[in-house]
């Protein structure tokens, strides 16, 4: 009988954790492309493209909170699993053909999301050797993004089929996270449960209803992954309208191509990051960010997309698993709940903020000048990244 090393990542249930990942971050990255060409069908601006992915962004960060507070006190599998089966359910509301049914869904989607991710990063705090943080977050986060390889070119191949349409593209991303659930139920017979001290909780429960946002131990991990995600609606959804206004086919071929980069450079880079330092490392993501869409400024064919989408994916892999390691290194293992909701705050607030941005500067200066204020974007998160340096060592 073969035992498994303490220190060992691919453990059964950190296997099944990163396929319920992998479904749950399928639909998203099918509806990254399909929600802004599905709003502009509909007959909406680019602006009103960004306050439907604005809504997402919304109602998860505001129930982020309470979700981290119910991991703590019940099931991170269970949260995880629960937030899955919103997010299948949600999208059914895309059936209806009007602006604000979309609205309403992706809110929907948006707080099945907080549990989805809140609930797996709690588990994955729990799991991953504390040695081996950074790989383990780069496996995890490598596990994640790597649905961008394949789902935002199967969501514009479904649209455009002859038995598709943007009906058939829905059907499909609601079923992904139920198939996810599915797998989630099969890791909380797996996965090792903490011990929650209900008491202890209830004794404390106006601390935690003070600190359940604010927990000060990840504030600056959370800090970093905001300025990480910030420029990603500008790289991912806007770019699709983009490569339509400059004439460019095949643009699925720039999520295939930048997806690949991400799958095969997230383990790697959280490795490194394990052995040169948080700082130097997040500090070399910012500057590829910055490069990448700067490119994009310039680029006028599939094949400047590409290389911008490479270097870009480049610097968001190596900045999405170095935060996460660091946030695993600084929450509180009584916490990790609450700790690991307000990091992963961070991806719906970015997303949100991100997608107001960028679409507002669409309208304001075309896409010239929005890609040069994404690109601000990441050189401001390279200045925080210097100026932290000595504390992220």
């Amino acid at each position: 009988m073969t035992t498994t090393k303490p220190d060992s990542i691919w453990t059964p249930a950190f296997a099944l954790l990163c396929l319920a990942q992998f479904l749950g971050y399928a639909q998203h990255f099918i509806l990254t492309p399909a929600f802004p060409l599905y709003v502009t069908h509909l007959g909406g601006s680019p602006f009103v493209v960004g306050l439907v992915l604005a809504s997402f962004a919304v109602t998860s960060v505001i129930f982020r909170p309470l979700i981290g507070h119910w991991v703590d006190r019940w099931n991170e599998a269970g949260v995880m699993v629960s937030g899955m089966l919103l997010q299948g359910a949600s999208t059914f509301l895309c059936y209806l053909p009007f602006v604000e049914a979309s609205m309403l869904a992706n809110g929907l989607r948006g707080v099945g999301w907080a549990g989805f991710n809140t609930g797996g990063y709690a588990l994955l705090a729990l799991s991953a050797p504390s040695e081996r943080r950074g790989e383990a977050s780069g496996y995890y986060s490598g596990v994640q993004s790597s649905a961008t390889i394949l789902f935002p070119a199967v969501a514009l191949w479904l649209i455009d089929a002859p038995f598709g349409g943007f009906g058939v593209t829905f059907f499909a991303a609601s079923a992904l996270p139920l198939i996810g659930a599915a797998v989630g139920a099969l890791l909380t017979r797996t996965a090792r449960r903490p011990s929650h001290d209900t008491h202890s909780n209830e004794s404390k429960s106006a601390q935690a209803a003070g600190e359940a946002f604010w927990d000060r131990a990840v504030l600056l991990p959370s800090a970093l992954l905001f300025c990480v995600q910030l420029t990603i609606p500008a790289a991912t959804s806007f770019l699709v309208l983009y490569a339509k206004e400059i004439g460019v086919g095949n643009v699925e071929w720039y999520f295939v191509v930048s997806g690949i980069t991400s799958l095969i450079a997230r383990p790697l880079l959280g490795r490194f990051s394990d052995k040169i330092g948080r700082g130097r490392s997040l500090a070399a993501g910012f500057a590829c960010q910055v490069v990448a869409l700067l490119l994009l400024v310039w680029a006028s064919g599939l094949m400047g997309l590409v290389i911008s989408g490479i270097l870009y994916m480049l610097g968001a892999g190596v900045g999405g698993a170095t935060t996460l390691a660091l946030a695993m290194e600084r929450a509180s293992p009584d916490r990790r709940g609450r700790a690991m909701a307000m990091f992963s705050v961070a991806f719906p607030l970015s997303a949100g903020v991100g997608a107001l941005l960028t679409g507002s500067a669409v309208e304001l200066t075309g896409y010239f000048g929005m890609f040069l204020l994404a690109a601000g974007f990441a050189a401001a998160g390279l200045a925080l990244t210097l100026a932290k340096l000595s504390s992220l060592r």
